[in-house]
Parts: C-alpha cells; sequence; structure tokens
C-alpha cells in the first residue's frame, strides 16, 4: 500500500450506511484519504443516516426509481460507477453486506484491478433462493474479495469451506454494534403517541421479497392473533415503502387499536423503539444483530437465516412465515417469564463495539 492509502466506499441501503458509518469515522480518525460513493438504491432512508453520522457522499449514483428491479440496480450501478473507479483511483473499495450495490460495486471494482474489502463476509445460508437476492449477492462478493472481514467465527469457517485463504480472513466483530451503541447512548428518541403506550410493545419489521405475498399475509393475520389474544400488548410496525408490503400491510392490519403502523422510521427513533420494545419480530439481518445486545429477544421471520449464531447463543429463534408457530412461539415469550428470561440475558455473538477499529488496522498494514 502507498503511504496515503486511499480508500472507496460504496453502499447504497440504511443498514449499508449504519454498518459502514463506523468504518468511515475509523478511516477519517487515521488520517486515510476516503472516497464516499453512494448508490442511492434506497434514496430516503439512506439520506437520514448520512445526516445521523455526519457523512458527505463524494459521489451520488441516484439510481433509485419507482418500482426498480434488481436487473436496473445492477445495469445502472456498473454503468455510473466506471468513471468514478477510474478517476477516483483508489486503492481498496470497501462494500459492505450483500445487496445488490454490494454485487455490483465489488464487481466494478473487479473490473478497474482494485483491491475489494467485503465487510460481514462470510454470512451464508447455503440455499440461493433464501433469502433472495441476498444470498447470491454476497456468495458473488465472496468470490471477487481481497480482504474478507468476517464478524464471527462461524463466518470465518464458512469461507475456510469455500476455500478462501486463511491469511485473507479477518475476524473483526460486526460493525453494526459499533453504531448501535453510539446510537443507543444518545438520548431516547421521543415516539410520540407510542411513548403513551401502556403495556408491552412488539416491533416488528418485515420486507423481504420471498415474503411478498401469501408468506406476508400469514404473518400478518398471526399479529392480529397474537394482540387479539393479549390486551395488555400493543404491535408497533414501521412500514416499509415497498407497496408489495404496503397493500397487504393496509389490507390487514390497518384500524387495529393495539396495532401501529408508522412510516419508516429514522435510525435514531428506530433504536429508541428497540429499546422500549418487549420482543422483536424481524426478517431483518441487522435487526438480528441489534436487538440481542440491547436486551429483546429476537423472532425471525424467514425459514434460515446467515446468522446462526444468534440462534446458537439463544438471542433468536425462526418462526418463518407459519401462522401457527408464530401464535405460539410469540404467545410463548409473553407468557413464560423463563422463556423470555433466557433469550433476553443470552450474551449477543456478535461483537464489543470495536470491529471498525479492527477492519482499519488490517487495511493499514
Amino acid at each position: 500500500m502507498p503511504a496515503k492509502l486511499k480508500v472507496m466506499t460504496v453502499f447504497g441501503t440504511r443498514p449499508e450506511a449504519v454498518k459502514m458509518a463506523p468504518v468511515i469515522h475509523r478511516l477519517r480518525e487515521k488520517g486515510v484519504d476516503v472516497c464516499n460513493v453512494i448508490s442511492a438504491q434506497h434514496r430516503e432512508m439512506l439520506d437520514q443516516i448520512l445526516r445521523l453520522f455526519d457523512i458527505t457522499a463524494d459521489h451520488d449514483l441516484d439510481i433509485m426509481t419507482h418500482d426498480q428491479t434488481l436487473t436496473s440496480i445492477t445495469s445502472k450501478a456498473l454503468d455510473r460507477l466506471a468513471p468514478i473507479m477510474e478517476s477516483e483511483k483508489p486503492d481498496v473499495v470497501l462494500v459492505q453486506g450483500d445487496t445488490t450495490t454490494t454485487f455490483a460495486s465489488g464487481l466494478s471494482a473487479f473490473y478497474h484491478k482494485i483491491k475489494v474489502g467485503h465487510i460481514e463476509a462470510g454470512l451464508r445460508t447455503w440455499n440461493k433462493h433464501a433469502p433472495f437476492p441476498e444470498e447470491v449477492n454476497r456468495s458473488l462478493t465472496g468470490v471477487i474479495a481481497d480482504y474478507h472481514f468476517a464478524p464471527t467465527e462461524q463466518a470465518r469457517d464458512n469461507l475456510l469451506k469455500l476455500g478462501v485463504a486463511a491469511s485473507d480472513i479477518f475476524v473483526s466483530g460486526n460493525t453494526v454494534i459499533d453504531a448501535l451503541l453510539e446510537v443507543a447512548d444518545k438520548p431516547s428518541f421521543p415516539l410520540g403517541g407510542i411513548d403513551e403506550l401502556d403495556g408491552r410493545i412488539i416491533m416488528m419489521t418485515a420486507h423481504r421479497r420471498e415474503s411478498f405475498g401469501e408468506p406476508m399475509r400469514r404473518v400478518f393475520k398471526a399479529v392480529v392473533n397474537i394482540v387479539e389474544n393479549f390486551p395488555d400488548v400493543h404491535v408497533v410496525y414501521p412500514v416499509h415503502m415497498n407497496p408489495n408490503v404496503q397493500s397487504v400491510a393496509d389490507e390487514i392490519l390497518k384500524g387495529h387499536p393495539q396495532i401501529h403502523l408508522l412510516p419508516p422510521l429514522d435510525y435514531h427513533p428506530l433504536v429508541s423503539l428497540m429499546k422500549r420494545s418487549y420482543l422483536v419480530l424481524t426478517d431483518s439481518g441487522g435487526i438480528q444483530e441489534e436487538a440481542p445486545s440491547l436486551g429483546k429477544p429476537v423472532l425471525v421471520l424467514r425459514d434460515v437465516t446467515e446468522r446462526e449464531e444468534g440462534v446458537t447463543a439463544g438471542t433468536a429463534r425462526l418462526v418463518g412465515t407459519d401462522y401457527d408457530k408464530i401464535v405460539s412461539e410469540v404467545s410463548r415469550l409473553l407468557t413464560d417469564q423463563s422463556a423470555y428470561d433466557g433469550m433476553a440475558r443470552a450474551v449477543s455473538p456478535y461483537g464489543d463495539g470495536h470491529a471498525a477499529e479492527r477492519i482499519v488496522d488490517v487495511l493499514l498494514v
């Protein structure tokens, strides 16, 4: 590496931005020349993270369109990244996780013979269709990457099984814990009428493509059953902007006095809601990592997860989109204090808040 390292970060969604922010801050602290490129794969949800973490985009690909397809995201990102790669000439391109932006950015860097660092490398379900398209995105990014920053030992083992050289794998912890702890230390964000609710709150997020249609309908009908059987329970659901999600949420959940549909939340209020919640229902990857660090049991609305460490540690349990299983597992946590405590007190396997420091130290060697 040259004396003055130049690193390009590329990200396009809110989860990517949250997890990349601590790395950008650490690079700045170390005097590294940082160029931040955003694809804006998710425009509104990305911009608020940039404000929260005081990050400025040097280049904005601005690729988001209404009802965008995976093909359009990939092709636009590749086309618009090419001149930036050529003009900026970074030593390393850092990508995060498993989005289409992640894969396209890694591929673009490869085409320009630039080294790629993959943050949150090695997560696998071993099923290329679940989650879709994330499993293939991260697998293909892993083929391209030169630095594999694995968040856990299990992720490292996955990479070794795939033939990645041990010398190219660095167990860092997950940068989402760095970001979470920073935001959790801030005063809680006012949540309006949610702060006035009596009883227990279940925070829910549900947005995955593989759940569109009937699977999501089963999830929402299970939620209605739960609140009707537990008068002290409120479900708070920040609804994803995708019309495939919004239409079903409006049809099944809207208007129920114990179900509160919110617009997508900025990260600070989302963390405040998580802290206020009794338990979490989610199909989000990041929230599977974040909630346990706040002592919140997580029921995962997916049949498989690439974050098996949480299941093994006891902080998370898979319930899929099965109506009966969702009702049963949520009811158990609402009625069995020992079961609840067992999950709430389990030790999170996802890191200690120093992942970004470890990543930057590797790059500076």
